[in-house]
């Protein structure tokens, strides 16, 4: 059997450029690469741990998807499917749960950073935090666990996810298994040098910190201006610019060539104006999202083609979940 990559997006905004560099492109390169079975998911079960805007959620969903198919996926050679439609993803949380130590959740980086902001204004440690941001790590063990998926694409802050799915599969292994399984232990697969893309201000691109580019929403003009709201420091035309510091240059970095980068970097640090500096990356960002655009617009405007494309995906994805679920049920007495 081939090894599984497997990743998803959490339909709960517009997909920007942290999403296409972080997760979408290099799943799309994957997927065409015929030694792997690759598994894409709308993570719309996740969004509502953060949402309760219903036609946020559905926006989203259809963006996301025409996101990834514009940019080259091909859903003849992968599984692309919505979360919600595999009925075996929530009955898998509920066990995993019953082996899952709380004092692994407490570790989780988004209930810490919760608790933390709770402390630092005062409040109880636990207000306005839901058994869903808390116990989330489960659901995404599930989504990994349930395709015994290897290898998870993930942004660097991202990669406690998949240890914690390691750990939750080993614990069951350990109580339910026999021999090697029934869970494979997944890895996480960072792209190092632009696993975590700087938004506008510098900080990780991030729909919480409302300093991303989006993707394909706004067309040409849209990403023209977000460009040149990339913050930079007053250094003028001429004097030496700290190019290893500077977002603009670690986006610019992302969607060049190696040595293209290397020489907008040195270009940088011999005086080029931040100005002319925008308008390049303008250039070389345009250049490679223009064509990916144009079908992404044609999709949006067709959301009964991409409700298709996913219920065919759903039943492709329950050709594997349904017999292992029921593998699992049997491992844990629920079944004869």
């Amino acid at each position: 059997m081939k090894p599984r990559v497997l990743t998803g997006i959490t339909t709960t905004g517009t997909p920007h450029l942290g999403n296409y560099v972080g997760a979408i492109r290099p799943t799309v390169r994957a997927s065409r690469d015929a030694r792997f079975d690759s598994f894409l998911f709308l993570a719309d079960l996740h969004a509502l741990v953060k949402c309760d805007e219903p036609e946020r959620v559905r926006r989203s969903r259809l963006q996301i998807a025409a996101s990834w198919l514009a940019a080259g996926l091909d859903p003849a050679k992968v599984t692309l499917y919505r979360q919600s439609d595999i009925p075996e993803i929530p009955e898998l949380t509920w066990i995993l749960g019953c082996v899952t130590a709380k004092g692994l959740m407490n570790r989780a980086h988004a209930y810490k950073a919760a608790v933390d902001r709770n402390n630092a204004s005062g409040e109880d440690p636990d207000a306005g935090i839901s058994m869903g941001l808390y116990s989330y790590p489960v659901l995404m063990a599930a989504d990994i666990l349930l395709f015994n998926a290897q290898f998870v694409p993930v942004g660097r802050d991202q990669i406690q996810h998949v240890e914690m799915a390691r750990d939750i599969a080993q614990r069951f292994n350990r109580v339910f298994g026999s021999g090697d399984g029934p869970f494979v232990l997944p890895q996480a697969q960072v792209e190092e040098h632009v696993a975590t893309l700087p938004g506008l201000d510098g900080r990780k691109m991030s729909k919480s910190y409302d300093n991303t580019i989006a993707l394909f929403e706004g067309g040409a003009k849209k990403l023209h201006a977000s460009i040149r709201r990339i913050v930079t420091d007053s250094r003028v035309p001429g004097e030496p610019k700290d190019a290893a510091n500077s977002q603009l240059y670690a986006i610019y970095r992302a969607f060049a060539e190696p040595d293209d980068a290397a020489a907008f970097k040195d270009e940088l640090e011999k005086g080029l104006g931040w100005g002319p500096a925008k308008e390049r990356l303008y250039a070389l960002v345009e250049g490679e999202l223009a064509p990916l655009r144009e079908r992404y617009d044609a999709l949006v405007a067709r959301p009964e083609q991409v409700e298709e494309v996913l219920l065919a995906g759903a039943r492709k994805a329950r050709e594997v979940a349904v017999p292992f679920m029921e593998r699992l049920r049997r491992s844990v007495g629920l079944r004869l």
